[in-house]
């Protein structure tokens, strides 16, 4: 693949340089035929296509007052789905947006109004912002969705970042939009004066990266290490020759299991901290693997011996809280998968894995089963000699 892509880059220069010429005047027409579309005699002098959720912005901008007359238009859109234009001074990310919001309400009536998000939790709820807005519409005509709006910037706010934003109607309000895909992607940064629209998907750069971790520890640890150590424990101590080997494999591969897994459990902290998505399902199975797991390592220092009349109850114990960990395990990776939406080959390589599993614990259960019998077999086949006090071979022969 990495050969694949030498000399790329002149390739692509060089088809830019080419298609440009009919690249250029397409983008313009989409935006000047929307420009025409407007409603109200409303025309403006630059417009963008931004780069994703098919959203363009139109604008006039004044220099002199620093006034910005935008328009905000989303195609392929119903009265299902609210949308939102920000401005965000503190960076390209959602937290500290300057927003503007839209949709329609229960009457058909569209309402438009401004939101400032202060955190990850924060609904879009109506306030002031930072900078004055005297002036804010919406309009929904067929699938597409446009906010109009005057903004008051303050000097020197000619390059702004912007953030972008389409997601569905839960209950009369806006509901949380998705965190995957363009959703995390719609960020960047907008020049009034020169017209240049940069997107640069800070939203989800540092954050997909995090959430990509966090995927993988958990991935592996609790979903594979943990069911593979259990497999240890189980099968490996049915044959002799492995005894005591198979203890201390069981123990280094939980143990590691369970340093990676507490890896993944905090990054996923963080992410859940920083989503304004509800992923309380994902999340509070991801604690109560964090809480077993820390008690089943604690159970290990009190460990009866064999012959201890509580090692029976301590093995029901271990074994219970061992099994239940491997099935939130393995349902909450897929839980991340949903999530997370990676691309198929993902989701498939890990099924792959829970098969290869369920396959090799399927097989040993079945060899262990049939070592286990045939040597009960033997045992009681094979006579038991005793000895007596007087040194006979166990039998009185009718004496007293």
């Amino acid at each position: 693949m990495n050969g694949a892509r030498t000399g790329s880059p002149h390739l692509a220069l060089l088809s830019l340089a080419l298609l440009s010429p009919f690249l250029a005047p397409s983008l313009a027409q989409t935006c000047q035929s929307q420009s025409h579309a407007f409603s109200g005699n409303r025309d403006y002098a630059s417009c963008a296509e931004l780069p994703v959720l098919s959203s363009y912005l139109h604008w006039n901008y004044n220099e002199t007052s620093n006034v910005a007359d935008i328009a905000f238009r989303v195609t392929g859109v119903t009265s299902s789905n609210w949308l939102s234009w920000a401005i965000n001074p503190a960076g390209q990310q959602m937290v500290g947006s300057q927003a503007l919001v839209a949709y329609q309400n229960s009457s058909g009536s569209m309402w438009a109004y401004t939101s400032s998000v202060d955190s990850y939790q924060t609904c879009l709820t109506p306030g002031n912002l930072s900078f004055g807005v005297p002036n804010i519409s919406a309009v929904l005509e067929g699938s597409d969705m446009t906010i109009f709006a005057t903004l008051q910037l303050s000097s020197g706010m000619t390059t702004v970042n912007q953030v972008w934003q389409v997601g569905p109607m839960e209950g009369g309000s806006p509901g949380t939009h998705l965190t995957s895909g363009d959703n995390i992607e719609s960020v960047g940064t907008l020049d009034f004066l020169s017209g240049i629209v940069a997107g640069s998907g800070g939203l989800g750069s540092s954050r997909q990266r995090r959430r990509n971790v966090h995927g993988v520890l958990n991935a592996v640890s609790w979903g594979t290490l943990m069911p593979m150590g259990a497999l240890i424990a189980r099968y490996l101590k049915v044959f002799q020759s492995a005894d005591p080997a198979w203890f201390y494999l069981h123990i280094s591969c939980q143990a590691s299991a369970y340093a990676v897994g507490v890896a993944g459990w905090a990054t996923g902290l963080k992410l859940g901290n920083e989503s304004s998505a509800n992923n309380k399902v994902h999340g509070n199975i991801g604690l109560a693997l964090f809480v077993l797991g820390t008690i089943q390592g604690f159970a290990l220092l009190l460990r009866p011996k064999k012959d201890h009349k509580y090692r029976l109850y301590w093995n029901v114990y271990h074994h219970t809280v061992g099994y239940t960990v491997i099935v939130l395990s393995i349902v909450n990776v897929f839980k991340g998968l949903d999530i997370q939406d990676p691309e198929q080959k993902w989701r498939t390589a890990y099924i792959g894995i829970v098969a290869f599993l369920g396959a090799g614990a399927a097989i040993l259960e079945a060899v262990t089963w049939y070592i286990v019998i045939k040597r009960k077999k033997t045992a009681s086949s094979t006579p038991k000699i005793s000895h007596s006090i007087n040194g006979d071979d166990g039998y009185n022969n009718g004496r007293a």
